[in-house]
């Protein structure tokens, strides 16, 4: 079969990083095997065992250049895939072949190994959210003092910026990063547990000496890079420990979602919008059409790392006692396809963010549609202020407003509100004193010394600690 005759996962194919896939792929994962097994084996000589020093030199010697097709050759042989490897190992360093696993179960390399890619995922995607950060931290800071309409339940409401609309964005980026740096900094590893937990094959290798196997599973812990293993376990660590990373992908997911909606709401407005490419189609038919693609794909493989977390969850529930054999296919799936799902999110979400077109044209006549209402507070104060009646310019205000709202979606050509106003004897104010009243400036706040503060307290020191890496941006396919 060619490679158009089978199905490819379209994380693989379209949208995943390079340095994630090869994070996920067989070589990594089994050559990590490898290393677990020399970690076990020189660990054990260490506390005693008459393991030879040509065994672990073997070992040494062949990590990385596995001979899949004998692997699945074994595997046909055993329907047994850790003891396809270990024969594997074993054919390649036959000095080895008696200690390679001694005393371990298959969770040892398949948990082990689960962790520190896990561990490895959580860093890569910490480095995306933080590009991710420089470029909308280049934006924020461009458009510190934009005006622009502020939403909320998705109607006008007081201005905010530009600027001060992406720290919004950013600042959960920055939550994430923390949960990031909390999962990396205290995931353990299972270290060597045996078969159901209790260490017991272990504790028979060192003739009862509960300090030597204590320490077998510190010192093994320390040679694969972990400060501590889980400190009890049945045969596998807790499946809660998935579910906890799995969160932090959603979290991130969740963050990316958010941001993609607004830039596709945006972009509907006309005041915004995503990078489009010069021969970028938008539509096979509406050839006019420039769609939000880049957002719309994020908020669609957000949908699919959140069912992810849920999957997690649902499978740490039914590990009954020391565990069951249901979770080993839906985990191949769901943990690598998570990171995947993610990276891809974090890839797209950096070309969005460095390319975004603002139109402050657009942006200034719907904020010209709408300023005049965000005066009328104001209006009432200044009419009590001369001696009227706060309920009496109340009403008469509010009058006015919803006329000139009404002839807007009549298709007036612009807002009214503050002619009817000044025509009216009650108001007391000239046209020109009531627009002086409605300049955007006024209505943001502090809105650009919120991005300021922001950047420099909370972003620039998080940069500060993470040199910019200079790998080249991925390509991101339209």
């Amino acid at each position: 079969m060619s490679q158009h005759d089978r199905y490819a996962s379209p994380l693989a194919e379209r949208y995943a990083s390079q340095a994630m896939l090869e994070l996920w792929s067989p070589r990594m994962r089994h050559g990590l095997w490898r290393r677990l097994w020399l970690a076990l084996a020189e660990a054990e000589q260490e506390l005693g065992l008459p393991i030879p020093d040509d065994a672990l030199a073997q070992m040494r010697a062949h990590l990385d250049d596995i001979d899949f097709a004998a692997v699945a050759a074994f595997e046909r042989r055993f329907r047994h895939d850790v003891m396809a490897h270990v024969h594997a190992f074993g054919e390649v360093a036959p000095a080895a072949r008696p200690y390679i696993h001694l005393g371990a179960t298959s969770a040892f390399v398949t948990d082990n190994a689960d962790l520190i890619l896990m561990r490895r995922a959580l860093e890569l995607l910490r480095g995306k959210v933080l590009r991710v950060l420089r470029a909308l931290a280049a934006f924020a800071r461009e458009w510190r003092a934009e005006p622009t309409l502020g939403y909320t339940h998705l109607q006008p409401a007081q201005p905010t910026t530009v600027g001060k609309r992406a720290t919004l964005w950013m600042q959960d980026l920055v939550l994430d990063l923390a949960d990031l740096d909390h999962r990396i900094a205290t995931l353990p590893c299972r270290g060597v547990k045996g078969t159901t937990g209790t260490q017991a094959s272990f504790l028979t290798l060192f003739d009862g000496d509960h300090a030597k196997v204590r320490e077998l599973d510190r010192l093994v812990s320390s040679r694969i890079g972990f400060a501590a293993s889980i400190p009890v376990s049945g045969q596998t660590y807790s499946r809660k420990l998935d579910a906890q990373v799995l969160s932090v992908a959603a979290g991130v997911a969740a963050s990316a979602a958010k941001f993609s909606a607004d830039i596709r709401m945006l972009q509907a407005f006309g005041e915004i919008e995503e990078p489009f490419e010069t021969e970028q189609i938008g539509s096979s038919a509406m050839a006019y059409k420039r769609n939000p693609m880049r957002s719309e794909r994020i908020a669609s493989l957000a949908r699919f790392v959140f069912s992810l977390e849920e999957n997690a969850n649902q499978t740490h529930a039914v590990q009954f006692f020391e565990r069951t054999l249901d979770d080993s296919a839906n985990r191949r799936l769901a943990i690598p396809e998570s990171f995947l799902a993610t990276d891809a999110i974090l890839v797209l979400m950096e070309n969005v963010a460095s390319g975004l077109e603002v139109h402050p044209a657009r942006i200034r006549r719907r904020l010209d549609d709408e300023l005049p209402f965000m005066a009328t507070e104001e209006l009432i104060v200044r009419e009590v202020r001369a001696g009227g009646d706060r309920q009496e310019a109340h009403e008469r205000i509010r009058g006015h407003s919803i006329a000139a709202a009404r002839a807007i979606k009549d298709g007036a050509p612009k807002n009214d509100f503050l002619e009817r106003l000044a025509a009216d004897p009650g108001t007391g104010a000239s046209l020109e004193e009531l627009q002086a009243l409605i300049d955007p400036m006024r209505f943001v706040g502090r809105a650009p010394e919120q991005v300021d503060e922001f950047l420099a307290e909370v972003v620039e020191p998080l940069f500060a600690a993470t040199p910019e890496e200079p790998a080249a941006r991925e390509e991101v396919r339209v």
